[in-house]
């Protein structure tokens, strides 16, 4: 790589304030944030599958880490208009041992196809790999659900091992998960005379894997599915019990961050327009967050209601449909929901709780028009 390039590439180190470990970023992160491409290379870059449609056709990018950033004050400088958040592309210097740190590139700052190239060492389809990584930069979050779906309609269908839950998040979502198919797991096993613990737990273990294997066999004969439809359904099933468990506790934070928009205090002078948008921004952010959260709760009651179908009256034919239609209902679900968890998580990290709630005018327009601009619903007056 010439010298001018790498000079412009910044490293990720365990000093960088995102990447500080990458080892720590790998066994924790939120499937959310961090797409670790090394992660999947060593689970399933053995199958056929990822041969054959892998996410990124040059081999380096595809083992590198893609996190959704925050952008920091000394990031700013890097990009020809400002963002709140960016696409970050992590290329370990040793993937074995991410202690050591590694390489990033943003999406989208100055020169960063040359860079991100001369990274790769120029090899693969670049303008396709290029296209994928823009694609990906214009979603909120990395959740699967959203990712897969999007990609899919732009005409990129990689493997279904690139969009599984991350194992911080499915241990996380063990005891959700179990509750809330609880009745589906007794309805599965009635036959056995009863259901056991040790079955519920291979149920839920078996649910939230990457792949579909033998353990749901149950469930495939209760739902009266073959082969990839039942594998659709899965990954259908799986995405409605992801957002409702990320929604579990990112309500009580909204909640917090909405009543603390109306609280804050802003510094400095200001014309009268300014005062104007401030004040009224402040009123449309909180009632754009409501109906953002009607229209989050609206589509979960269409999984609600086609699961209550199944359990309470016995028809599996109607939860069967919805779970292969429900795809087209990830885009703006996942959307939705990226959109106000970012609100939330930036608002925390920039106001922790317990600290004095002030910003000044300048910082106070970047936050409210950053947030008014990721609310998919059109905002009150």
């Amino acid at each position: 790589m010439p010298a001018s390039a790498r000079r412009r590439l910044k490293p990720a180190r365990t000093s960088d304030r995102v990447t500080r470990s990458l080892r720590a970023l790998e066994r924790t992160a939120s499937t959310s944030r961090v797409l670790n491409l090394i992660a999947i290379e060593a689970e399933g870059g053995h199958k056929p599958e990822y041969l054959q449609a892998p996410l990124f056709k040059n081999r380096v990018l595809n083992t590198a880490l893609i996190v959704k950033h925050r952008v920091r004050h000394d990031d700013i400088y890097l990009f020809e208009e400002a963002r709140a958040t960016a696409t970050k592309i992590i290329i370990p210097f040793d993937r074995k041992d991410l202690s050591l740190g590694g390489q990033s590139v943003f999406v989208g700052q100055r020169g960063w196809t040359n860079l991100l190239i001369d990274a790769c060492n120029g090899a693969g389809e670049s303008a396709r790999d290029l296209s994928v990584l823009r694609m990906i930069d214009q979603l909120p979050s990395l959740d699967p659900f959203l990712l897969r779906e999007h990609l899919r309609r732009q005409g990129v269908f990689a493997a279904p091992c690139y969009f599984a839950l991350s194992p911080a998040d499915v241990d996380a979502m063990q005891g959700f998960v179990a509750m809330e198919i609880a009745r589906l797991i007794a309805l599965a096993y009635r036959d056995l005379g009863g259901v056991g613990e040790i079955h519920a737990t291979r149920m839920v273990e078996a649910l939230l894997a990457t792949d579909v294997d033998g353990r749901l066999e149950p469930l495939r004969e209760t739902l009266v599915l073959e082969g990839d439809s039942f594998k659709e359904g899965v990954f259908s099933w799986k995405g409605f019990l992801y957002y409702k468990w990320t929604l579990e506790s990112l309500w009580p934070r909204l909640a917090e961050v909405a009543a603390e928009i109306g609280r804050l205090a802003i510094r400095g002078e200001r014309d009268p327009e300014t005062g104007r948008y401030l004040e009224d921004a402040r009123r449309r952010l909180q009632g754009g967050v409501l109906v953002e959260r009607n229209a989050i709760l609206r589509t979960l009651k269409v999984y609600d209601d086609a699961f209550e179908g199944l359990v309470e009256n016995n028809n599996p034919r109607a939860f069967r449909e919805f779970l292969l239609r429900a795809p087209e209902l990830f885009l703006s679900l996942g959307e939705r929901v990226g959109a106000i968890s970012h609100i939330s998580s930036y608002w925390r990290y920039r106001f922790p709780s317990g600290e004095t709630l002030t910003a000044s005018v300048e910082e106070a327009l970047d936050i409210f028009m950053d947030f008014e601009a990721g609310l998919s619903v059109p905002l009150p007056d």
